[in-house]
């Protein structure tokens, strides 16, 4: 499993990293060979945390590590289109270039402005908590009438901040996005499988997000976990599972003493009980696989995330849709 995560970091060409959670870890960072590194404010987490970040810290930390940052984004104030945009220019008075943000809701007025001013490339923010549907419909017009030309074709780079929406993700000319969703997918057991369409997999379509741990409750409802799906579905996902080298994996569980002293391939299966006479479950891993691994999960959702890149088309391409958008702000 080392060896895979080893070869799995050399396909990560790009990554992003959030100020507010790198000052809580070490609050330093390091270039990485052949790797973009996109620096990300964290106001958002800081906002919710009660925590908010002092412009002038973070100016300071992008000067002091500009070297291994490629691009950094402005810090976006919650709430307020007017703070934000001060706090670009305070940025930029500084003598440095960070990418501006426009957030949903806000007025469009403010993303006028920042195109006016020749921004060549933004980020489009404020979208996680918003529904896929009044999503699609923001962003048709946006693309429609202010990031593309009159062929759809983008005029400017445009990063997407926690996208979490595979639909949204491919209908759009994005030059960059980001998403915890594979990380939190796994960790909540489930993986990515993609569609399936005349022997080819498919990923301009929702995929599927198919609950696979041995823990999981879905296991005893029919249908919704790999081990009660039907046999045409869980041949399409075992096939996917071995062209991309995984198992699903073997465990076995029983009721241990709290007292037990761990081996290798032992992990608690429970959380532990009140009582210290109590039992716990024990799970003995047999066969590593997806099913008791999230680590294992962790890497194929990546994957997904790499070979659903390599499905677009290379950036700029034309943004078509059916009934473009006119006024909608």
């Amino acid at each position: 499993m080392i060896v895979r995560e080893r070869e799995l970091n050399s396909l990560f060409k790009k990554r992003l990293w959030s100020y507010y959670w790198l000052i809580k870890d070490s609050g330093k960072m390091a270039k990485e060979n052949k790797v973009d590194l996109f620096l990300d404010s964290g106001a958002f987490s800081a906002w919710s945390q009660g925590s908010p970040i002092d412009i002038q810290d973070y100016i300071s930390f992008i000067k002091e590590n500009e070297s291994a940052i490629d691009q950094y984004a402005n810090l976006d104030v919650i709430g307020d289109a007017s703070g934000t945009w001060d706090n670009q220019m305070t940025i930029e008075k500084a003598g440095l270039s960070p990418l501006p943000t426009f957030h949903y809701g806000e007025d469009i007025k403010w993303l006028k402005r920042y195109l006016k001013k020749g921004y060549d490339y933004i980020c489009l923010g404020g979208m996680v908590p918003i529904s896929t549907k009044d999503l699609k419909y923001w962003l048709d017009d946006l693309f429609s009438n202010y990031l593309c030309d009159e062929k759809g074709i983008p005029t400017i780079k445009v990063h997407g901040f926690g996208l979490i929406s595979f639909p949204l993700m491919t209908r759009y000319p994005w030059y960059s996005v980001d998403s915890t969703s594979w990380v939190i997918t796994g960790r909540m057991g489930s993986v990515y499988i993609p569609r399936r369409k005349n022997g080819k997999w498919i990923y301009d379509e929702n995929c599927w997000k198919i609950p696979v741990s041995n823990q999981s409750p879905n296991k005893k409802k029919a249908g919704t976990h790999i081990d009660t799906m039907s046999p045409g579905e869980q041949k399409i996902i075992f096939m996917y599972l071995k062209e991309k080298g995984y198992n699903l994996g073997k465990s076995e569980f029983k009721m241990m003493p709290q007292d037990h002293k761990l081996e290798e391939n032992e992990k608690w299966a429970q959380k532990k009980p009140k009582s210290k006479n109590e039992k716990r479950r024990l799970e003995t891993i047999l066969e590593d696989g997806i099913s008791n691994r999230y680590q294992l999960r962790d890497e194929l959702n990546i994957i997904y995330f790499l070979d659903l890149e390599s499905y677009l088309p290379d950036w700029p391409w034309a943004f078509q849709t059916e009934n473009k958008q006119k006024g909608f702000f």
